[in-house]
């Protein structure tokens, strides 16, 4: 069986030339080069392929042959991967990071982080980007342990040695439950009256926060590591617990949860810092990304008059 040989690069730029251009002297004059080294290019492609790409007979404008169409999709394919190699290697020359490394606190608002990373595959579209999500103090355990090189942490990062932080916006808080829960039905609700239910509370494996309680106020706890299974076990009026307001603002609206008009936490802002090791400044690609999450969480504000929670 006749095997194919291997084109050069040079000779797929020309072929997609002559496509794009619609003839010889229109690709020759692209890439300022004579018709003949065009020609002879498109033969030599050609013969090391086994295959005719163009169909030269009864028509001044060549036309591709079935195998042309064939060949054109994987040229342009290949063409396109160069073409990434090169901004990637450019990128690099200038002092651009082949990848970034981010570690996110959980209770970022799902909307707020996927602003910023479109907006950041826009900006350096060359920059691989590895992205961890975790909760409390996992995130800057990650960056202390240089798995991720910047992270958005919740306030835990304040206590940390070796941090560099900037404040990057905060997101509301509120506690609720399913509207068959038995504090649902309390109006009022009297002081204390949450410690005689079980409290759904998100923890994490870090260190960081080993032994420690977040806005924990009943003795009753389930505690779970994801945020997403917390809002399940919500709804399905398991406990009450505090939640991001963004992620069960839809539960409010449609009833299936209710916020708790708790007289002791009625709610607070949980505040976001981007944070980096001081020994490890980000470069360029990191160090903008953590500007546009705080500019971002500045322009997503919080309600005036909250506490910290």
């Amino acid at each position: 069986m006749v095997q194919p040989g291997t084109p050069t690069y040079d000779q797929l730029r020309i072929f997609l030339a002559v496509v794009e251009a619609g003839n010889f002297g229109a690709a020759a004059r692209r890439l300022n080069r004579a018709v003949s080294v065009i020609s002879y290019g498109i033969t030599n492609l050609e013969a090391q392929l086994g295959v005719d790409l163009f169909e030269r007979e009864g028509s001044r404008r060549p036309q591709l042959t079935v195998a042309g169409r064939a060949v054109l999709a994987e040229a342009r394919t290949v063409a396109q991967g160069m073409d990434g190699l090169r901004a990637k290697v450019r990128g690099l020359l200038e002092g651009l990071e082949a990848e970034v490394s981010l570690a996110v606190d959980v209770m970022v608002p799902a909307e707020r982080l996927g602003t910023a990373l479109r907006e950041f595959r826009i900006a350096f579209p060359t920059v691989s980007l590895r992205l961890h999500v975790e909760a409390l103090g996992a995130v800057t355990a990650l960056v202390l342990d240089g798995k991720a090189g910047v992270g958005i942490s919740g306030p835990l990062a304040t206590d940390a040695d070796g941090i560099e932080l900037v404040a990057a916006g905060s997101v509301e808080m509120i506690p609720v439950a399913a509207p068959d829960h038995p504090l649902a039905q309390l109006h009022p609700m009297p002081p204390g009256a949450a410690r005689g239910h079980i409290q759904l509370v998100l923890t994490d494996r870090s260190p960081l926060t080993q032994g420690r309680d977040f806005a924990v106020q009943s003795p009753r706890t389930w505690r779970l590591a994801d945020l997403g299974a917390k809002h399940q076990l919500l709804r399905q009026g398991i406990g009450w617990g505090n939640m991001p307001l963004p992620m069960v603002e839809p539960d409010l609206v449609d009833g299936t949860l209710v916020r708790l008009a708790m007289p002791e936490q009625p709610g607070g802002a949980y505040r976001f810092s981007g944070i980096y090791r001081r020994d490890a400044p980000p470069g360029p690609a990191a160090a903008w990304l953590l500007d546009r999450f705080v500019a971002i969480g500045d322009e997503a504000g919080v309600r005036p008059g909250l506490p910290d929670i």
